[in-house]
């Protein structure tokens, strides 16, 4: 899968500011807190007051007390924020960083597909927009889509979206037939199982940890299996030096800052022409375009009351059997 992201300029700003003072100075003064993804690139991890995967920004959001959001992460992360916090101002980066996973499920056509199974329960990846989590009864991450999806009785029939390769791993391991939407994420499908193969040979002491995201043909070469958070946890604990890290290069970031003496090695695509690694959606966000935000008050996120009253229904169902 190809996808083009909208790119748009950003204004000039003096070059001889200090990013990352401004940027501390306006959070104060406007009171707001910045939250990020660890796919974000490194300036923007070290800057933001919270740092996580999905769960532990759907969690943090959900206690914000402070007057605004500033969500460095992709359009649904923002979205999701909103959502649970309607009276509070929700701004984005880049309103252009979007997901192509959350893409690859229009609500039109889900909504059909959802009509061809009236008896199925519909659990949905938190990585979609909200047209689809109003059109859900529960939302899940990485991190809890197998304890989701245990927690709903076994003669319950399900549909698991958008992710067809999170779905099928999660079948996997609940053991469960589901009904799969058959979206995926252009940085996880894209992994190349022959380079995989080759850093494996290349360093043959070092373990493989992937993201669930992945196909199976990359995750059968897997040591570990995780969201980016237990991904995290897996790397600083095990005793191995060297990893190969199946996920949006990103995370390394955050690797390197807890275990410096260790070895990461980012997975890699089969186009030499391109940092396919890299989510070009959250690479769209940058410490010029945060400030700018800040300083501007926008991009800001709306949303329709009705749309975000059913979409947070599916959400608060997840946060309360993931405590």
């Amino acid at each position: 899968m190809t996808v083009s992201v909208a790119t748009g300029s950003t204004p000039r700003i003096d070059p001889g500011l200090d990013l990352f003072e401004e940027i501390e100075r306006l959070k104060k003064e406007t009171d707001t807190i910045l939250l990020a993804h660890y796919y974000q690139e490194g300036d923007i991890q070290d800057i933001a007051d919270f740092i996580g995967d999905s769960l532990d920004l759907a969690r943090r959001a959900q206690a914000v007390t402070h007057k605004r959001i500033l969500f460095a992460g992709v359009h649904f992360m923002a979205e999701t924020a909103k959502i649970l916090n309607p009276s509070k101002t929700v701004l984005i980066p880049d309103m252009a960083a979007g997901c192509s996973l959350a893409d690859s499920c229009p609500p039109d056509a889900f909504a059909a597909f959802k009509a061809k199974h009236p008896d199925h329960l519909v659990v949905s990846y938190i990585n979609c927009t909200a047209e689809i989590k109003a059109l859900s009864d529960i939302i899940c991450t990485s991190t809890n889509a197998v304890d989701i999806v245990n927690s709903i009785p076994a003669e319950q029939p399900i549909i698991f979206a958008p992710d067809r390769f999170l779905g099928a791993w999660v079948q996997k391991k609940a053991q469960r037939d589901l009904v799969l939407w058959q979206g995926s994420c252009i940085v996880h499908e894209n992994f190349s199982h022959k380079k995989l193969i080759e850093l494996k040979v290349a360093h043959p002491a070092a373990k493989v940890v992937a993201h669930p995201e992945c196909p199976p043909d990359i995750l059968d070469e897997a040591d570990f299996i995780g969201s980016t958070r237990k991904i995290l946890n897996f790397v600083s604990d095990d005793a191995c030096d060297t990893f190969i890290v199946v996920t949006e290069a990103g995370i390394i970031h955050q690797m390197k800052k807890n275990e410096p003496e260790k070895t990461f090695i980012p997975a890699l695509n089969d186009d030499e022409t391109c940092s396919c690694n890299e989510c070009p959606f959250m690479k769209l966000n940058t410490m010029e375009k945060v400030y700018l935000a800040l300083r501007d008050g926008a991009p800001e996120i709306h949303m329709e009351e009705s749309l975000r009253a059913r979409a947070e229904l599916p959400l608060l169902e997840m946060l309360k059997r993931s405590k």
